[in-house]
Order: C-alpha cells, then sequence, then structure tokens
C-alpha cells in the first residue's frame, strides 16, 4: 500500500511538473505571437505613416520637400515603388524650375535614373504615367535622345495614358527626328487651324507646326499656321521668326518680291537683322545684283558679326 501510495504521488507531481511546464509554453508562445503581432502592425503603421507623408507633400505641391524625403527613404529601401516614383516625378517638376542649364540636366537626369528604376518593379505594370515623365524628361534631355523621347511617349500613349501636351510632345518629338508626316498627324490633335479663342496657342507649337509642313513642301499649311502666329502673337521674336518664314516660303513658290517685302518689313519694325539682311543679300545674288547682295551680307555681319553664311559669302 505504501509503495503504491508512493508512486500515485510521485507520478501526481510528475503530472503536475507536465502540466506547469505545458502551460509556460503555452504562455511563452501566446506572448512571442502577441508580440510578432504588435511588431507587425507598428510596422504596418510606420509604412502607411511613411506613405501618407510622402504623398502629402506631393499633392500639395512640396516638390523639394517630396524630393529630399523620398531620397532619404530611397537610402534605406531602394525598391520601394512609391519612393522611387515621387523621387523621379519630383525631379522631373524641379527641373522646369531651374535657372541654370546644368542644375536642368542634373535634375533631369535623376529623374530618369529614378523612373527607370521604378520601371523594373512589377508594380509598374499599367502605370503609364512613368512612360509618360519618362518621355518629357528625355525630350527635354536635348538632342541625341528623341528617338527615347519618342519610344516611351507612343507607349504611354498606345497604353491609353492622355494628357493635355500629349499630342504638342509627339510632334516636337517627331519634328525633331524628321518624321514630319508623323508630327503633323501628332499636331493635329493638339490644334486645327480653325481653332479660335482667347486660349491661343502657344508660339512654338505653331512654328513647329508651320515648319513640319514646310519639310513636307505643304506651303499654303505653312503659310496659314505663320500667318496666324504673326496676327496672334505678342512676342516680337516669335513674330520675326514667322517673317523670315513667310519670306522662305515666298521664295520658294518663285515669290521674289514678295520674299523681299517680308525682309524689308522685318527690318522696318524691329530695327537692323542679321538674318533678314543676309537673306536680302541671296535674294540680290540670285538676281544677278553682286554688288547690292554684297553690300546685304556686310549690313548682316555689322549686325552680327558671327553670322557664318555670310562669311563665307563674303569668303572671311
Amino acid at each position: 500500500m505504501s509503495a503504491a501510495r508512493n508512486r500515485f504521488g510521485s507520478g501526481v507531481q510528475l503530472h503536475r511538473k507536465h502540466t506547469i511546464a505545458t502551460i509556460s509554453i503555452l504562455i511563452l508562445v501566446f506572448m512571442t505571437i502577441g508580440g510578432s503581432a504588435l511588431v507587425f502592425a507598428g510596422w504596418r503603421n510606420r509604412q502607411a505613416q511613411e506613405r501618407r507623408e510622402i504623398l502629402a507633400l506631393w499633392n500639395g505641391g512640396s516638390y523639394r520637400e517630396a524630393f529630399d524625403l523620398s531620397g532619404e527613404r530611397l537610402a534605406a529601401k531602394p525598391t520601394n515603388y512609391l519612393f522611387l516614383t515621387v523621387h523621379g516625378f519630383s525631379a522631373f517638376q524641379l527641373a522646369a524650375a531651374q535657372i541654370n542649364a546644368q542644375d536642368t540636366q542634373a535634375y533631369i537626369d535623376e529623374c530618369i535614373r529614378t523612373l527607370r528604376k521604378a520601371l523594373l518593379s512589377r508594380e509598374a505594370a499599367g502605370d503609364f504615367r512613368i512612360h509618360y515623365v519618362l518621355g518629357k524628361a528625355y525630350y527635354y534631355k536635348g538632342s541625341g535622345y528623341e528617338d527615347l523621347a519618342l519610344r516611351y511617349l507612343e507607349e504611354a500613349r498606345d497604353g491609353g495614358f492622355s494628357a493635355g501636351d500629349m499630342p504638342e510632345l509627339l510632334g516636337l518629338a517627331y519634328a525633331a527626328v524628321h518624321d514630319y508626316r508623323s508630327s503633323v498627324a501628332a499636331f493635329s490633335g493638339a490644334l486645327s487651324p480653325g481653332d479660335a479663342g482667347e486660349d491661343a496657342p502657344p508660339d512654338l507649337l505653331l512654328l513647329s507646326i508651320a515648319r513640319s509642313y514646310l519639310a513636307l513642301e505643304d506651303y499654303g499649311a505653312a503659310r496659314a499656321y505663320l500667318t496666324r502666329l504673326t496676327e496672334t502673337s505678342r512676342d516680337s521674336a516669335a513674330i520675326i521668326a514667322a517673317e523670315l518664314l513667310l519670306g522662305d516660303i515666298a521664295v520658294k513658290t518663285g515669290d521674289t518680291s514678295g520674299a523681299e517685302a517680308w525682309y524689308q518689313r522685318i527690318i522696318e519694325e524691329n530695327g537692323e537683322n542679321a538674318e533678314a539682311r543676309f537673306q536680302l543679300g541671296e535674294l540680290y545674288a540670285q538676281g544677278g545684283d553682286a554688288t547690292r547682295a554684297r553690300a546685304e551680307w556686310r549690313r548682316a555681319l555689322r549686325t552680327d558679326p558671327a553670322h557664318r553664311l555670310a562669311r563665307v559669302r563674303l569668303n572671311l
């Protein structure tokens, strides 16, 4: 009996020990799970807060602050899609605000670098805003990058992205690579010859359309856009550029007296102009009046000593 009682007592004690151990383990597991849940919840909250901060700056137009903060966050999370896109978009906005060309290019390069990295993310699928901004960035990067500008702008367009300046950008990019038919087709989405109203089209747009038509030898359409610019623009430099092109059209269509009238008008209304003087010299040379031609080329050089073609004509 005594031995049985001892074995029972020992069994109860052992069972108690196992029970206590099991409960301790369960408590530890629950504490671990609970702690992990709290850590995860805290991490999620920090993530949400970071997103809110970045988006608040971007949506509020605080591009410098958005650029700096997203750059700081990218140092720790270099593949975060939101940080990459905000950083790239902010860089483009800052580029447009620069006065110094070197600073502009630095921001454009940062925009391109960051957004091309963002395109590697799975989250970029279907987000054609990136292609659109990349296309603009490459266009503003300058000569030699027009093909990349077209690539990304076309991808944005074909992906269904639309923006008010998309037709104009495509038209300018096509013109830059001498695809004038595509340029004219794209420009037709920006405006038509009959557009009117208080919101006059930009002078650069009208000049670019006219130059594309000139390259296609559609002189009537080119003349229409140039005439419209001279009637609506308040920028004397744009008007002079248009009038020089109108003189060029007159030359190409055999209207020598009309061309001379345009060049003389530029000088009478704006003072000495090297290009107008040079073109007058060309007209007189074609008409066989070498003395008068050389006099005009000399006047062109007095106005602009660096005028290359005038120097060539005078053998200087």
